[in-house]
């Protein structure tokens, strides 16, 4: 089937990852690296981090219950440290890449967010690229959250194509799976450079950023 949409996850993929951001910290406070994500995959439908972005919570809420859970696994980390880690920097070839493809396909953004945007620090440049979406879900509002499938199929509806006629991008494995079982063309995204070639492959665009092979 021919591809009718893109559908973009925001962080990770539009902006920079938030666990380079997580590794700094870790370093900084010489924490084991990668703890941060073990905390949030420790019990992922259920913990802290889930409840937040499906907006059971609040965030003082959250930063006790992010710090339980991280001293249960043998570090103190209040979750309030964790919040601001998520803003991350515009990536100006995805930026760029998503005009390309809005003038082509419909576009849309599933992204796992908070309640309140001010304490993850996303400044008017980040916010205003989520405008050039033609539909934004954000699991904070709709109280579900990747990788439940509903929220994919929320997105089709909204947008009016079939999952078949859509590629979707997240930098989350877990992500992607669930997009690739209802029959979209799922891209993981590792860097700027992959995902673009690998977005050029699936929609036969070309993007001015992409480098030559």
């Amino acid at each position: 089937m021919a591809i009718q949409a893109v559908i973009f996850d925001f962080g990770g993929v539009i902006t920079s990852s938030p666990f380079e951001a997580f590794a700094r910290y870790e370093a900084q406070r010489g924490l084991p690296h990668g703890f941060i994500r073990t905390v949030n995959a420790t019990n992922p439908d259920s913990n802290a981090w889930a409840r937040l972005e499906r907006s059971e919570i609040s965030t003082a809420q959250f930063d006790a219950a992010f710090r339980a859970e991280a001293l249960s696994l043998g570090h103190d980390v209040p979750g309030g440290d964790v919040l601001p880690l998520l803003a991350g920097e515009a990536r100006p070839g995805m930026v760029a890449a998503l005009g390309i493809c809005k003038a082509a396909f419909k576009v849309g953004c599933i992204t796992n967010n908070v309640a309140s945007e001010d304490d993850i620090g996303w400044g008017p440049s980040v916010k205003h690229i989520l405008t050039a979406f033609d539909h934004v879900i954000e699991s904070a509002k709709a109280g579900l959250r990747k990788p439940d499938p509903r929220i994919y199929l929320m997105m089709c509806e909204a947008l009016n194509v079939p999952p078949e006629a859509c590629v979707y991008l997240d930098d989350l494995g877990i992500n992607c799976k669930p997009a690739a079982a209802l029959g979209m063309t799922a891209i993981k995204v590792t860097s700027e450079a992959q995902a673009l070639a690998d977005l050029a492959a699936a929609t036969g665009l070309r993007f001015t950023s992409q480098p030559d092979r």
